[in-house]
């Protein structure tokens, strides 16, 4: 294994580590994640799985015109490339780096392999596609049915829980291409959120100041897809405990 991160920092490698699963873990690299990499598109089959640590990537949908939507978003506590593990290969949408930072990563065909003969390894990662899934369904109720100020808070508290911290760096035009909106609703959503003492934002970076606040003005979609994570991470564990 070429890396000095702990495997653990990953939730989905924390529960392959237990009996059964590490074996996995002899093949990982630590990669470094910069901003805009991009970690796979729709044209062609995932050589690699990654696994953040410290980073964040975003699953995009493109449309015809060149228009973007962020369907989900992928830190420590997931991986990038599940389209290996369904029939075909290929994705549907893209993954680029969201948030700059450290991953581990892992070739493609060894985790596939792992998958196919059943067990702990198939299990965690049908859980896991699961939460994704969950993620997709609510971000298409989300981006239809909610108020850009409610989206917004639900981004920003999904972003900070992959952070571990109240500073956000990053700017309006590339949330706006997450949520599918114009850059002057975010600025608008940003402004109104400010005001009500929930989040203090500059040139690139939001901190947030008031977390209970912004998770009551959140939509349901945040506690919804949180639930699910939770329940992959308790399940995860337990898979492998009784592996």
């Amino acid at each position: 294994m070429s890396t000095t991160q702990d495997p653990r920092s990953n939730a989905l490698l924390a529960a392959f580590a237990d009996e059964g699963c590490g074996s996995l873990l002899e093949a990982l690299e630590e990669v470094d994640m910069p901003l805009g990499q991009v970690l796979g598109d729709s044209s062609q089959l995932a050589q690699h799985i990654y696994f953040p640590t410290t980073s964040i990537a975003s699953l995009w949908c493109l449309t015809r015109n060149g228009s973007t939507a962020e369907v989900a978003a992928v830190g420590h506590e997931g991986m990038v490339g599940v389209s290996v593990f369904l029939d075909g290969g290929l994705s549907t949408c893209g993954a680029v780096v969201q948030s700059a930072g450290k991953g581990l990563r892992l070739n493609a065909r060894l985790i596939k392999t792992a998958f196919d003969r059943g067990g702990p390894v198939t299990q965690i990662v049908l859980r896991y596609i699961q939460v994704v899934m969950t993620q997709m369904t609510q971000a298409a109720v989300c981006n239809r049915h909610h108020r850009v100020d409610s989206q917004l808070s639900r981004w920003l508290l999904q972003t900070q829980d992959r952070l571990h911290g109240q500073d956000i760096h990053m700017t309006h035009d590339l949330i706006a291409r997450a949520l599918g909106v114009r850059r002057e609703g975010v600025t608008q959503g940003a402004m109104k959120l400010q005001r009500a003492g929930l989040i203090r934002y500059g040139r690139g970076q939001i901190t947030v100041l008031d977390r209970r606040g912004l998770e009551q003005q959140a939509c349901e979609c945040y506690a919804l897809v949180k639930r699910a994570s939770e329940r992959l991470r308790t399940a995860g564990m337990a898979t492998c405990t009784t592996a």
